[in-house]
């Protein structure tokens, strides 16, 4: 069907965010749109494979510039809009003081170490965020200073972080922007001299080019076009992920603001 899309989102609150606005904005363009929801390495081999027509959102070059290389080998992409700009970050809570903890290596002096939660609960293995962490984990010895690193879910990585809040912990959430826990609490980026947790990325729209014949040029110029930001997908994502609104109607009402 020549006006149906099959939008490829990356199953986490953030993604499935701009998602919903993409979706509102091909719905007004006539498309009739169908979402498939898989982990981050998963969507991009759909993308290759035909699966889904589009992809959304790329984070470009460092999170998922490796998964994109290899979807090319095969097919040609055309990149549209500027989502946001995020970047993956270790942070603490903002109670913790910066003259004990303000770059990663003072995780391993002995007072932090004694203080500090030792483990570190991340997303899940395909993610940016937990290639770099992993890394990071060997290549300034935390592993051989009693820290763990842990994969699993979006809700393992942000309950563990919120309970340890309330506790009042010193503890270490493995994060980037946009994320709604930046919307609710104030978490200190801590300084990562090494560069193992990338740049700051491009969040694009990713289309196969064979499926740019669906689209007129207005079209494309349209979702070329569209742009947001880390603060915007932080607080829509909260009035979703925490406040319990339903995803499309948020999203809906935002969009009806922008005109």
């Amino acid at each position: 069907m020549k006006n149906k899309i099959i939008l490829g989102v990356t199953n986490l609150s953030f993604h499935q965010l701009t998602a919903s606005i993409i979706t509102h904005v091909l719905v007004d363009m006539g498309f009739e749109v169908e979402r498939i929801y898989s982990p981050h390495q998963e969507n991009f081999e759909k993308l290759k494979s035909g699966d889904i027509d589009m992809l959304t959102s790329a984070w470009l070059p460092s999170s998922h510039g490796i998964y994109k290389s290899d979807v090319e080998e095969k097919v040609e992409l055309l990149e549209l809009g500027l989502h946001y700009k995020p970047y993956a970050l270790w942070g603490v809570p903002d109670y913790i003081p910066e003259s004990a903890v303000s770059e990663v290596k003072d995780l391993l002096k002995p007072e932090v170490i004694s203080r500090m939660n030792n483990t570190i609960q991340g997303i899940n293995p395909g993610a940016g965020i937990t290639r770099f962490s992993i890394k990071m984990m060997e290549i300034y010895g935390l592993n051989n200073a009693g820290y763990r690193f842990y994969t699993g879910s979006e809700e393992d990585c942000f309950d563990a972080f919120e309970q340890a809040v309330e506790n009042k912990e010193w503890v270490i959430v493995p994060l980037w922007k946009p994320q709604f826990l930046h919307h609710k609490y104030n978490i200190r980026k801590i300084s990562e001299p090494e560069g193992l947790l990338g740049i700051v990325d491009r969040a694009v729209l990713l289309l196969r080019q064979d499926k740019s014949i669906n689209f007129t040029q207005e079209q494309l110029e349209t979702l070329n076009a569209l742009k947001f930001s880390n603060e915007i997908i932080a607080e829509l994502d909260y009035q979703v992920s925490r406040e319990g609104k339903a995803i499309d109607e948020v999203t809906k009402q935002w969009l009806s603001q922008q005109s």
